[in-house]
C-alpha cells in the first residue's frame, strides 16, 4: 500500500519510541472522531427537507425520490376518483342551442339509393359547448355638457360617474379583468397583457398592466378594508401569525400575517417585534395566538400562545430518522399529539367545549415522561443528535402549556398554523413569477394589502374577479363579521 503524501510511512512509526507512538495514535482517533461528526452532521444536513425540518417544499430536489412516508399527512382509505355510490357528473344537453345544425344520410349505406326525400325515422342529439371569439370591445361615450343659468349666467358642468376621469380610459371590467390576472393568478404582466388581448380583445400596455396593483392596493386602503378586518381579528378567540422573507429593493424584508380562517390581515417590514406590532392587530390581543417557534412573538403577552404542533412533529421526524435506536422517545412523542389531535377533533364534532378531565389527565402525564425520557436518554451523550434531541425534550418540557393549548380548546382549530402557512404562501408564488422579487417596498406593501382583501374575499366564498369588480365600480367588498351568520 503506497503511503499517503505528508505522513510517516510505516518504518518511520516502527521506529517511534512507544510513548511517542501512543500519544500520536491518540491523536489520530480524536482527529477521526471529529472528522465522523463531521460527516454525520453534513450527512443530516443533506437528508432534511421539508418533511423533516420548517424548509418550504420549493426547496426539495426534484432529483431526489421521495419515500412513501415522507408526509406527516395520513393517507386516506378512498381510493382515488368518484367514490361508490356517489353520484355521476356530466354535462346535460341545453333545450335553446345557440346553432343547430341537422344531418341526414344522402344515400343508402347498402344499395347507395337517394335518401333525399325519404322521411326522417329517429334522430340523436349532439352538443357541443364551445367558445366564440372575442367580442370588439364596447366604448361608451359620456358627454358632459356644460349649461349658462339664464339668471345669474353661471356656467354648470354634470358630474360624471366615478369611473370617468381621463378623455379615454379603461372601464371597471377591464380594470378587474386584468388585475384579476395580474393580482389574482400572480401571472407576470407581459404575459397578462397578452391574455387579455387574447381573451378579451383590449390591448393594453404593460406599464398599465403593472399599475393594476397600486391602483387596487389604493382603493383598498382608502374603503377602510384593513382598519375593519384588524378591528375583527382582536375580536377572534384565535389568531393565527407568520412571517416570511421576500425579495424587495435589493434587500430583505418580511411579510407578516394575521389570520382567521374568514380573515386574513397582512403587512411588511422586518423581522423584529416592532414590526409584528406594526400590524396592529396582535399587541394587546388576549386570545388564543396560533404560531411556530419564532422567538419575536414572545413579547405578546396578553395572548395564550398555541405552538404549531406540525413543526414538532417535523422536528420529532428528524431527530427518530437520524437515530431510531436511541431516539425512541422521539416517535413516542408524535405518537402521542396525534393521538390528542384526534381526540380533540372528535370532540369537536361531537360539540363539546372540552375534553374528558381523566383523559385529560393521563394524557399530560404520559407528555411529561416522554419528555422527561428524550431528556435523560440524551444526558451523557456528545453527538449532533442527541445535542438536538436534549434541545428538543428541553422544549416539549419548558412549554408545555404552549405546545399542549390545543387540547384546552378542542372548539378550535389550533393543533396545526397551516392556515396561516397556506394564506402567506401567495407571497413566494408571486415573488417567484416576478422575476425573484419585488422591484420597490411600496410595490411589496400594495401586494399585501391587495392580497389581504382577495384572501379574505375568497374566504367568503367570493371570487376574486368578483371582489375585483365591486372595488373597482367604486362598492368595494368589506366582511360584514368575524365569520358567516350560522
Amino acid at each position: 500500500m503506497p503511503d499517503v503524501p505528508g505522513m510517516p510511512c510505516a518504518e518511520e512509526l516502527s521506529a517511534l519510541p512507544h510513548a511517542e507512538l501512543a500519544e500520536r495514535l491518540a491523536e489520530a482517533y480524536r482527529l477521526v472522531g471529529r472528522l465522523q461528526a463531521r460527516v454525520e452532521e453534513l450527512e443530516r444536513q443533506a437528508r432534511r427537507d421539508s418533511s423533516t425540518s420548517s424548509r418550504p417544499p420549493s426547496s426539495d430536489s426534484p432529483y431526489r425520490k421521495k419515500p412513501r412516508d415522507r408526509s406527516l399527512r395520513e393517507r386516506g382509505k378512498r381510493r382515488p376518483g368518484k367514490q361508490p355510490g356517489e353520484p355521476g357528473t356530466t354535462m346535460d344537453l341545453v333545450d335553446d342551442p345557440d346553432e343547430r345544425l341537422e344531418f341526414s344520410p344522402a344515400c343508402c349505406r347498402g344499395c347507395g339509393a337517394g335518401l333525399a326525400g325519404e322521411p326522417v325515422l329517429g334522430q340523436r342529439r349532439h352538443q357541443v359547448t364551445d367558445i366564440g371569439p372575442p367580442p370588439p370591445p364596447r366604448v361608451t361615450e359620456y358627454v358632459a355638457q356644460a349649461k349658462a343659468c339664464p339668471w345669474c349666467g353661471t356656467v354648470s358642468e354634470p358630474v360624471l360617474p366615478p369611473h370617468v376621469r381621463a378623455r379615454a380610459s379603461y372601464g371597471p371590467e377591464v380594470h378587474a379583468q386584468a388585475a384579476n390576472l395580474t393580482c389574482g393568478h400572480h401571472i407576470p404582466v407581459g404575459r397578462a397583457a397578452a391574455l387579455l388581448a387574447q381573451l378579451a380583445g383590449i390591448t393594453v400596455s404593460t406599464g398599465w398592466m403593472a399599475g393594476l396593483r397600486g391602483k387596487a392596493a389604493a382603493l383598498v386602503e382608502a374603503s377602510g378594508f384593513a382598519e375593519r378586518v384588524r378591528d375583527l381579528l382582536k375580536q377572534a378567540p384565535a389568531v393565527h401569525a407568520d412571517e416570511t422573507p421576500a425579495r424587495a429593493a435589493g434587500g430583505l424584508r418580511y411579510v407578516h400575517l394575521a389570520c382567521t380562517p374568514y380573515l386574513a390581515l397582512m403587512h411588511t417590514g422586518d423581522r423584529t417585534a416592532q414590526a409584528i406590532d406594526a400590524g396592529g392587530v396582535l399587541p394587546g390581543y388576549d386570545g388564543i395566538l396560533v404560531r411556530d417557534g419564532y422567538h419575536g412573538y414572545w413579547h405578546l403577552t396578553d395572548a395564550a400562545h398555541a405552538w404549531c404542533a406540525a413543526h414538532l412533529l417535523r422536528d420529532l421526524k428528524a431527530l427518530h430518522d437520524a437515530e431510531p435506536g436511541m431516539q425512541e422517545w422521539a416517535a413516542k412523542m408524535a405518537c402521542l399529539l396525534l393521538r390528542a389531535r384526534d381526540a380533540t377533533a372528535a370532540a369537536r364534532s361531537a360539540g363539546q367545549a372540552e375534553l374528558d378531565p381523566a383523559f385529560l389527565d393521563g394524557l399530560i402525564t404520559r407528555y411529561q415522561a416522554v419528555a422527561a425520557e428524550g431528556a435523560s436518554v440524551n444526558l451523557f451523550r456528545q453527538n449532533t443528535a442527541s445535542r438536538e434531541a436534549r434541545a428538543l425534550a428541553r422544549r416539549f418540557q419548558h412549554y408545555q402549556d404552549d405546545i399542549l393549548r390545543f387540547v384546552t380548546r378542542p372548539d378550535l382549530d389550533i393543533f396545526t398554523n397551516n392556515e396561516a402557512e397556506r394564506t402567506i404562501r401567495p407571497v413566494k408564488v408571486q415573488q417567484r413569477s416576478s422575476g425573484g422579487c419585488w422591484r420597490t417596498l411600496q410595490g411589496l406593501a400594495d401586494f399585501a394589502i391587495v392580497q389581504s382583501y382577495l384572501s379574505t374575499a375568497a374566504r367568503w366564498d367570493i371570487t376574486k374577479l368578483d371582489a375585483l369588480r365591486s372595488l373597482y365600480s367604486g362598492h368595494p367588498w368589506i366582511p360584514p363579521g368575524l365569520q358567516p351568520a350560522g
